[in-house]
């Protein structure tokens, strides 16, 4: 009996399990070149499709040993151009070929694989995809109730986060040191479950990294060239939680329901702002609102009811797309991290979707200070108009986002009211922050601070005004809230001044303060 495998029962191993079983024992093996030449690439890319399918050769070649099966290589290496053409089925029809000039049985898992072999005459053995037990995997047995990631290196002793929420340590969880074998054979028994686990899928697979999640699992997989060394990294939550167990005014609940909003939430790393984000798509969920998610990669803990999204064709862009066509009441982005990100929340929530964004920040104010320069001041009271901010797993902050025409605090004279975004204490009502332009700055002021600061901001930027007219030396000096003294050489005042004071007059138009001219002698 003659066999000639194709490339999706080297990889799973299928080929080799027959023979061990027996049911193919005796068989005669051929391996077209083109097998051998897509493994090899695979593993060049550092793809774990391609390392387990180069062992199961070895297995082979081991049985052929054994006197098990005999074992062939034929056919030519692929050319450069029909490995291009790879995705358009040209590998799969060399090896094809290969089973019909051998008059061979064409074995394959592949169902499109099978039914083009049979369309072309061929006889074929399509092997079913196995209903197995789902065992622990090996990674699992480091885990506790209380352990929120895994860390594995090669030459390094395993390391795992435990603790709750907030109150995290780094513990070391073995007296012996991973070796690359055994970081190997996990990832091997990782990837296997992955093709058999309904719950199981790559979100991410790149040279030297891979991300896959396993149910509630999000384990990344990193290898020289990008890493430099073997690693497995696995996280997945401790605490599912609801709405109701953060402690969170009456109000605040009503405001989140009142309409679609724009919800930051914002912390550091590990605070609990994913959990949180988790906790509200369900409270949104359970109030009527249609709820999806967009993330990459998939790890957060919603019931199915709530639809998760990861990046359509690598891009949040045609995800957001499809979502604009669906029309949810809220989206769930987690996380916001690249300029893109930003600007795809903006899209969507200018489009009247509800959003709510997940952002790593050290503090409150700062979950604000990411949209600044990523999308045009005004209208980021449109895009977000509540911020939480979590740390240790608690909502330790909540701000709410206005807009109006004012004098900012510190200032005095009526001619500099401007466009001014108020950022105001939730519980307090309180503004705490005001945000506006000063020249070409955009200002965060703390309302705290108030005047002094304000007359820094203000001496700087009409120093940085005046020295585009100047050669000497300069000083400023704020003499009001609404009038600067400015100090200069004798040779440069009429330079600052202009033919009919145009040039004073544009300054003081364009910075919205007075602006008293004198030499250093006068001072």
């Amino acid at each position: 009996m003659k066999l000639v495998p194709d490339t999706s029962v080297i990889i799973d191993g299928r080929i080799t399990a027959k023979i061990e079983s027996g049911e193919f024992e005796g068989a005669e093996v051929i391996i077209p070149e083109a097998v051998v030449s897509e493994l090899e690439a695979q593993a060049n890319q550092g793809k774990d499709i391609g390392f387990n399918g180069l062992q199961e050769l070895k297995k082979l070649n081991e049985l052929a040993k054994k006197k098990k099966i005999i074992l062939k290589y034929v056919g030519e290496r692929p050319t450069l151009e029909q490995i291009k053409l790879a995705s358009g089925g040209e590998i799969d029809s060399i090896i094809r070929a290969v089973a019909d000039q051998n008059e061979a049985v064409f074995v394959s898992s592949d169902i499109v694989q099978s039914d083009v072999a049979r369309a072309k005459g061929l006889e074929v053995v399509y092997l079913y995809p196995e209903k197995e037990e789902m065992y622990p995997l090996q990674i699992e047995s480091f885990f506790t109730d209380n352990t929120m990631s895994v860390h594995l290196k090669d030459r390094v002793l395993p390391l795992a986060k435990r603790g709750t929420v907030g109150k995290m340590r780094l513990v070391k969880i073995g007296n012996r040191a991973c070796t690359e074998k055994e970081l190997r054979d996990m990832v091997r028994e990782i990837m296997e479950r992955v093709k058999k686990d309904p719950d199981g899928f790559i979100e991410f697979d790149r040279k030297g990294a891979t991300v896959v999640q396993l149910g509630s699992m999000r384990i990344a997989i990193a290898r020289p060239p990008f890493s430099d060394g073997f690693e497995i990294t696995a996280v997945r939550p401790i605490a599912m939680v609801g709405l109701d167990d953060y402690r969170l005014s009456d109000e605040l609940k009503a405001k989140l329901i009142e309409k679609q909003r724009g919800i930051l939430i914002a912390g550091p790393p590990g605070a609990g702002k994913s959990t949180f984000a988790a906790s509200m798509a369900e409270f949104l969920q359970a109030h009527e609102y249609i709820v999806k998610t967009m993330e990459s990669p998939r790890d957060l803990q919603v019931s199915d009811d709530i639809t998760q999204y990861a990046p359509l064709d690598g891009s949040m862009a045609n995800t957001a797309d499809i979502l604009l066509l669906v029309r949810p009441d809220y989206t769930i982005y987690d996380e916001l991290r690249k300029t893109s990100d930003f600007r795809v929340f903006t899209d969507m929530r200018l489009a009247g979707v509800g959003m709510v964004g997940v952002v790593h920040s050290t503090r409150a104010i700062d979950a604000i200070q990411r949209l600044i320069g990523r999308v045009e001041l005004g209208i980021i009271p449109q895009i977000v108009d509540m911020i939480v901010f979590i740390d240790k797993g608690e909502v330790s902050k909540v701000y709410e986002i206005k807009f109006t025409v004012k004098v900012p605090s510190g200032m005095l004279e009526a001619d500099l009211a401007r466009p001014v975004i108020e950022v105001l204490d939730f519980e307090t009502e309180e503004v705490e922050y005001e945000i506006y332009t000063y020249g070409d700055q955009v200002v965060v002021m703390p309302i705290e601070a108030q005047v002094r600061p304000a007359w820094r901001l203000a001496e700087k930027e009409v120093y940085r005004q005046i020295g585009k007219y100047v050669r000497g030396h300069v000083d400023v000096s704020m003499g009001s809230d609404s009038g600067v003294i400015v100090y200069l050489e004798q040779r440069d005042i009429p330079r600052v001044i202009g033919r009919g004071g145009k040039i004073i007059d544009k300054i003081e138009r364009e910075l919205g303060i007075n602006i008293d001219v004198r030499s250093h002698e006068e001072r």
